[in-house]
């Protein structure tokens, strides 16, 4: 399967890759939406529940998802199922020329499909990745260190993190330093003075405590959010915002509304409104710009891109023509 993309500031006719172009625009997506909705034997997808379902947060159901995520990746262990993602770089290009030792924080990291572009791209890049799998996380440590990128030991660091439950660890960005910040606003322990430096290290030492690494410069979240149940949603990006420095970008793909995924969903799967659990308990939610953009403003973020990527890809076995849906977005945390 041949998937191709493109970034909006490239012009379409330079060369990018000997095997690859990249566009988002094969197809509007107003036509595409207006053809599913009026498709009979499409209509179970976007009909309201008649009784909505009330939801409470369950440790039980969060030991769920980790646990078919676990058995996911257990399945899909030769890494063959996901595909370097080498088209990141182009569609985010601030990664590529973001300044030296930039720490970017790879939510949701899987085998290291989204890692490993970054670390290949920017020689100094700090990548922390996690993930609610502990399997992921062992395939993402495989694949990273089987390759001979550049003091790749130096530079990659995995955690295990449900940040739609248990939120980020304080080595990240601890409350003291987030104050700090709100107050000052510094971008990172280094710009403090000696001063503040001193008396934050004798805090840290008084308490028996370490300092942070003073919040991420970047966040990806790739193919992430989707899978978080729509109701912690809203608690997830809170806590993105909480370790993103003053100024630093969340960087979001993810399932579209009408994506040619959604449309296979029998109505059995579905679990809630474009909410929908495969049969192996892994759920996938589908998104409109709306969604995304009340979830994501509502947070504190400022929307800086927001789009519809409206790709057809083609099985190279059998010939087929599929219509794929992302959505593709950049939020900033004001300075």
């Amino acid at each position: 399967m041949r998937c191709v993309f493109h970034n909006p500031t490239i012009p379409k006719t330079k060369a990018m890759s000997t095997e690859t172009e990249y566009h988002s625009k094969d197809f509007e997506w107003d036509q595409l939406r207006e053809e599913i909705e009026n498709d009979p034997s499409l209509r179970y997808h976007f009909q309201l529940s008649s009784q909505p379902e009330t939801i409470q947060f369950s440790p039980s159901l969060s030991s769920h998802d980790s646990q078919a995520w676990d058995n996911f990746h257990t399945r899909h262990s030769t890494g063959k199922f996901f595909k370097e993602r080498r088209y990141l770089l182009k569609e985010f290009p601030e990664l590529a020329s973001c300044d030296e030792n930039s720490k970017v924080l790879e939510v949701g990291c899987g085998n290291g499909s989204t890692a490993l572009p970054i670390l290949r791209g920017k020689e100094r890049i700090i990548v922390c990745a996690c993930d609610c799998s502990t399997e992921a996380l062992e395939r993402a440590k495989e694949l990273i260190y089987a390759t001979n990128i550049v003091s790749v030991s130096h530079r990659f660091r995995t955690f295990h993190c449900d940040f739609s439950v248990s939120g980020f660890p304080k080595w990240l960005a601890c409350n003291l330093c987030q104050e700090i910040f709100s107050k000052k606003g510094h971008n990172c322990f280094s710009d403090f003075s000696d001063k503040m430096r001193n008396d934050l290290n004798d805090f840290f030492s008084s308490e028996g405590n370490y300092c942070c690494m003073g919040g991420v410069d970047f966040i990806t979240l790739i193919f992430t959010l989707s899978a978080v149940p729509l109701h912690r949603m809203p608690t997830a990006i809170a806590e993105c915002f909480s370790v993103l420095k003053p100024g630093g970008l969340l960087l979001f793909r993810d399932y579209g509304l009408y994506d040619m995924t959604m449309l296979r969903f029998e109505p059995e799967k579905r679990v809630g409104f474009r909410e929908y659990m495969r049969s192996d308990g892994t759920r996938s939610y589908f998104f409109c710009l709306d969604t995304v953009r009340d979830l994501f403003v509502g947070a504190g973020f400022t929307e800086l891109e927001l789009e519809y990527c409206c790709v057809k890809t083609v099985n190279r076995r059998n010939g087929k023509s599929m219509r794929r849906v992302w959505v593709h977005g950049k939020f900033q945390k004001p300075t």
